[in-house]
Formats: structure tokens, sequence, C-alpha cells
């Protein structure tokens, strides 16, 4: 593999953390719905990543799958909770 892109990911992983560290509780709720989008291109990426020729690039595709769509379906479910919370009482 190449250092420069090993770089790029301990890098991307980093900054990733200390961007959602500093998200307040109430914005983390609409920043959710809103990162789904992205989760679904992660999911287009990972599913074309699996007909990549090798085993691997079919393994790490797959997973990348699975953890995008729970990270979509996550999501879907808590925007789901917030909006029942704003429903009128009858």
């Amino acid at each position: 593999m190449d250092i420069g892109i090993i770089t790029i990911f301990i890098l991307a992983v980093f900054v990733g953390f200390e961007i959602i560290t500093k998200v307040p509780p109430t914005l983390h709720t609409p920043l959710m719905s809103g990162s789904n989008a992205i989760s679904g291109i992660a999911i287009i990426g990972a599913i074309l990543a699996t007909t990549l020729d090798g085993t691997i690039g079919t393994w790490l595709g797959f997973i990348a799958v699975v953890f995008a769509m729970v990270n979509v379906v996550g999501g879907f479910l808590v925007t789901d909770r917030m909006l029942k919370m704003f429903k009128r009482k009858k």
C-alpha cells in the first residue's frame, strides 16, 4: 500500500473524530438525518468496490455496505423518533 493513502486515511479518521465530538447534543439528531444522504453515497461506493477483482476488495466492499446500511437505518430510526416528539397529542 502507498504511504500517502494510509496517511490520508489516518488524517480523515482524526478529523472526523474531532468534528463529531464537538457537535452539541441539540444538533446531533438533525445532523444525523442529513448524514443519511452521505451514507447512501457510501453504499453506492461500497457496492462498486465489491465488483473489484480480488477477494480483499469484495470483502471490504461487503463490510462497507453492512456498516453504511446500519448507519442509514439507525439514522432513520433516530429521525423518526425525533419527529414523533413534535407531534401534537390528541
